[in-house]
């Protein structure tokens, strides 16, 4: 089975599958250095940054080994951020969520907890799967003190996990949430939704 392109909604977002007419206003939100300072498509044009991260993620997509979402504030009708699901294994019914980024002003909003929350109902109600895993830099302590909040359990660290654009040899944290745990991670997002 490969990763289909689906498009998830909720209140406050909406996910659809990543095309190229999205890039505008990817490239406009995007627009800060800061929210490509940990990730692998940084450049020191934040644009050509969201053309890297495009470039990578909408071929993978074509061949379905993820799927990639742009990530729509339903307020402004906009694009103003990307994520997607990959790494998928139908077999061990597992799935990473990465590649995420999002515009500076939607950061600690209830757009990235939606985001979480359909992307984690949709592995674990609608795929079936047993785990769904994260990892960030072990550097950006925003980005994992953002992932616990989501009720993901800590792993552990790999090790010289990833070369970055500037050579820098990245250690990333890993984070999961396994199916018997889905319950109480997602009422627990629905009761910071509700807020």
């Amino acid at each position: 089975m490969i990763l289909s392109p689906v498009t998830l909604t909720g209140r406050h977002v909406r996910l659809e599958p990543i095309s190229e007419a999205h890039f505008d206003a990817l490239a406009r939100h995007g627009a800060d250095l800061d929210v490509w300072r940990w990730m692998p498509s940084l450049r020191p044009d934040p644009r050509e940054s969201v053309r890297v991260w495009c470039d990578t993620v909408m071929p993978m997509q074509a061949r379905g080994e993820m799927a990639a979402f742009a990530i729509i504030d339903l307020a402004r009708g906009e694009a103003v951020g990307g994520t997607t699901l990959f790494d998928y294994s139908e077999a061990h019914k597992r799935v990473e969520i990465g590649y995420t980024w999002l515009a500076k002003p939607a950061w600690r909003t209830p757009i990235n907890t939606e985001c979480k929350y359909l992307l984690l109902r949709h592995a674990f109600e609608v795929l079936g799967l047993n785990r769904v895993q994260l990892k960030t830099d072990a550097r950006n302590e925003r980005s994992q003190a953002a992932i616990a909040r989501l009720g993901a359990v800590r792993e552990g660290l790999l090790r010289a996990h990833m070369v970055m654009p500037d050579g820098w040899v990245r250690d990333s944290v890993m984070f999961s949430i396994v199916a018997a745990e889905w319950p109480g991670v997602k009422a627990g997002l629905a009761a910071k939704m509700a807020r």
